[in-house]
């Protein structure tokens, strides 16, 4: 129904793209009048809400290092079915850490991390998980489980190596615990050399949000019946059963309606008074927020079910293919967890708890973080990441950036 509604809205959208650009060509004089940059905004605005959000580009062709310009190449170095694993390689020699970014799979593309990698890439070496809309993942590829997501983050860890810093950003956190613990418990000698948190729902029965009432309050059964769908004929991964991605949008905005909807409306006030900084920035924002992926079912449910409805890892009951992980074995591993002082997704204390659960930590390999006056996006985006959050974690990385025994 959504994707028919989708294609349905596209003369429409195409009509006021078509508008929209016949009247900002050069000659055009209703630029220069209230009148037509009014008739401009409304045919921005109409195309923008009838538009389909496809996945962004993380653009980034280049960086700076000790002063110079380096160019930047996006290169898959590791392809599976549900997520490819993505260099930022830069042209030069150099000697840095090496960084895993743990992209979350939680409705939005991995390009949501896009500052976060352009803030590491001048003093390492940056690989991120760029994971697969599952809408368009032949069903012939099988289906994408919990466990699934454990066993390719173990796989991107041992193609890196044992010198690899982890860095995982909200909802991966818990299956990365467990992917480290399972090195550690196999004594492995691929055990990366940190692991960095960043707002992870670790133990949500502490601080519990709105997001994590919601999805406490009902069995994975009513999830099962309410919003898991099957791919439509006109996809790739038609008979795929997903969460899908418009419905997780939904329930974002649905959270703060009135932000958007006022967000907007400046937006278009934006475009009458000529002030072209303030709306491209929304532009940047919304382009981000409003393409979104749609999740594997089994993939879904079963992170409700472990880290939501049962809150296993805090309970040290959660297992991988069948073992139970115990994650006072990690020893080598140094961690840091951040959280951020005003985040309304993550509850705080709820990613400090694996402070506890890595038991067999020395005091010197754990530091936790609270940034003030942020929130969840906060803590890996922005003005206050660049200056405060950043900075620290690669304070800590190059703290720890020799293995020990």
């Amino acid at each position: 129904m959504h994707a028919h509604t989708q294609q349905a809205l596209q003369p429409l959208h195409l009509w006021a793209q078509a508008i929209r650009k016949q009247l900002s060509l050069p000659w055009s004089t209703l630029p220069m009048h209230p009148a037509g940059r009014t008739m401009l905004a409304s045919m921005e605005l109409i195309e923008r809400c009838t538009n389909n959000y496809e996945k962004p580009e993380f653009e980034l062709v280049s960086t700076e290092i000790d002063g110079q310009p380096v160019l930047v190449r996006e290169e898959v170095t590791l392809a599976k079915p549900f997520c490819d694993l993505i260099h930022f390689r830069r042209f030069g020699h150099f000697n840095h850490p090496k960084v895993l970014l743990v992209a979350p799979m939680s409705g939005h593309y991995s390009t949501l991390l896009r500052g976060t990698v352009e803030h590491f890439l001048p003093d390492h070496e940056v690989y991120i998980t760029d994971w697969i809309n599952a809408r368009d993942v032949p069903l012939s590829e099988g289906g994408f489980s919990f466990d699934d997501y454990v066993s390719y983050v173990i796989e991107f860890i041992k193609y890196l190596g044992p010198d690899v810093n982890v860095i995982a950003v909200c909802q991966p956190s818990v299956p990365v615990l467990v992917a480290c613990g399972w090195l550690a418990m196999s004594q492995s000698s691929y055990q990366p050399l940190t692991l960095t948190l960043m707002g992870g729902p670790v133990d949500t029965r502490i601080s519990p949000t709105e997001v994590n009432d919601y999805a406490s309050n009902k069995d994975v059964e009513w999830f099962e019946n309410k919003v898991i769908c099957t791919v439509p004929e006109m996809y790739a991964g038609a008979g795929q059963r997903v969460y899908p991605g418009f419905i997780q949008l939904s329930g974002f905005m649905m959270m703060n309606p009135d932000l958007h909807v006022q967000k907007h409306f400046k937006f278009f006030n934006d475009l009458i008074q000529g002030d072209g900084d303030s709306a491209e920035a929304h532009r940047k924002f919304y382009n981000e927020y409003l393409a979104v992926m749609d999740l594997p079912a089994d993939f879904y449910l079963e992170t409700l079910h472990k880290v939501f409805i049962e809150h296993q890892m805090p309970r040290k009951l959660i297992d991988y293919r069948g073992e139970r992980i115990d994650l006072s074995a990690i020893k080598k591993t140094a961690l840091m967890t951040i959280e951020g002082e005003l985040d309304d997704i993550t509850g705080q204390g709820q990613t400090k708890a694996a402070q506890e659960l890595c038991s067999g930590l020395s005091a010197d390999k754990k530091l936790h973080y609270i940034q003030k006056d942020v929130g969840h996006y906060g803590i890996f985006n922005g003005r206050r990441f660049r200056s405060e959050v950043g900075p620290r974690i690669k304070q800590f990385i190059q703290t720890h950036s020799h293995p020990t025994n």
